[in-house]
């Protein structure tokens, strides 16, 4: 028998954890409650759960952001971040912090579980590619393990930043990687940008040699924006 979708929900208002409980459970979920950072720290330590729902202010001085970040010190675990702002800076804190999705108070309940199952999708699909040492998508593959990158068969020569930046973005498909955070994964390769305006350079000659539609940025086919905020990589293709 496969057990339940184990779902940590972490807020310290009773009525969203009543709500969500309720809600989540009729989809099939099995449903865990914490109302402190430092409860639900104690729980995924005990019995870790499939995804969490993380209020970004947990009141009584805890901070789901730094909650977020300690969990990243020793978990991979998905987290989707429930915020009442959904301005440019709490995008960016949410998702810096490790956070894979978000969502704004109030919130409706089909919307959030359609995105508990893209993020439990996606991470699925993170680790069947990386168990594999290629990454798929569409006519592009990236084999990790050779450092290669093809097109429709056809070897594309990469600098090592431009490698760096796809295969950052490829292995999070789906979830946006911040200007920050493509320039950390970038740190130390030879010609790496040290601005947001060079990362935007670095990606639009990347677009350039994958041949994406990168003159029109809201359908391209490998690497999208998200103003202001970063890029992030399509959804990958199961490998079969």
């Amino acid at each position: 028998m496969i057990s339940p979708i184990a779902i940590l929900v972490v807020d310290d208002e009773p009525q969203i954890r009543k709500l969500l409980r309720t809600g989540l459970s009729s989809y099939g979920y099995d449903l865990r409650l914490a109302s402190s950072a430092d409860e639900a720290l104690e729980t995924v330590a005990r019995q870790p759960p499939d995804i969490l729902i993380l209020d970004i202010n947990l009141g009584a001085g805890s901070d789901g952001l730094e909650f977020c970040r300690r969990l990243r010190e020793w978990s991979l675990t998905p987290v989707i971040m429930l915020t009442v702002n959904d301005d440019k800076r709490t995008r960016l804190a949410a998702l810096n912090a490790g956070a894979d999705d978000y969502i704004t108070k109030p919130f409706d309940m089909e919307e959030l579980e359609a995105r508990i199952r893209a993020v439990l999708r996606r991470s699925a699909l993170e680790k069947s590619h990386s168990a594999s040492g290629e990454i798929h998508s569409r006519d592009l593959l990236i084999d990790l393990i050779k450092r290669r990158v093809t097109l429709k068969g056809e070897e594309i020569h990469l600098t090592p930043t431009e490698y760096k930046l796809l295969t950052a973005l490829a292995t999070h498909p789906g979830k946006v990687l911040t200007f920050n955070a493509l320039l950390e994964e970038i740190k130390g390769t030879s010609d790496a940008p040290k601005t947001e305006h060079y990362v935007r350079v670095y990606i639009n000659t990347l677009r350039k040699k994958l041949r994406d539609d990168s003159a029109n940025t809201t359908r391209p086919t490998y690497i999208y924006n998200e103003p202001g905020v970063g890029y992030r990589f399509a959804d990958l293709q199961p490998v079969e």
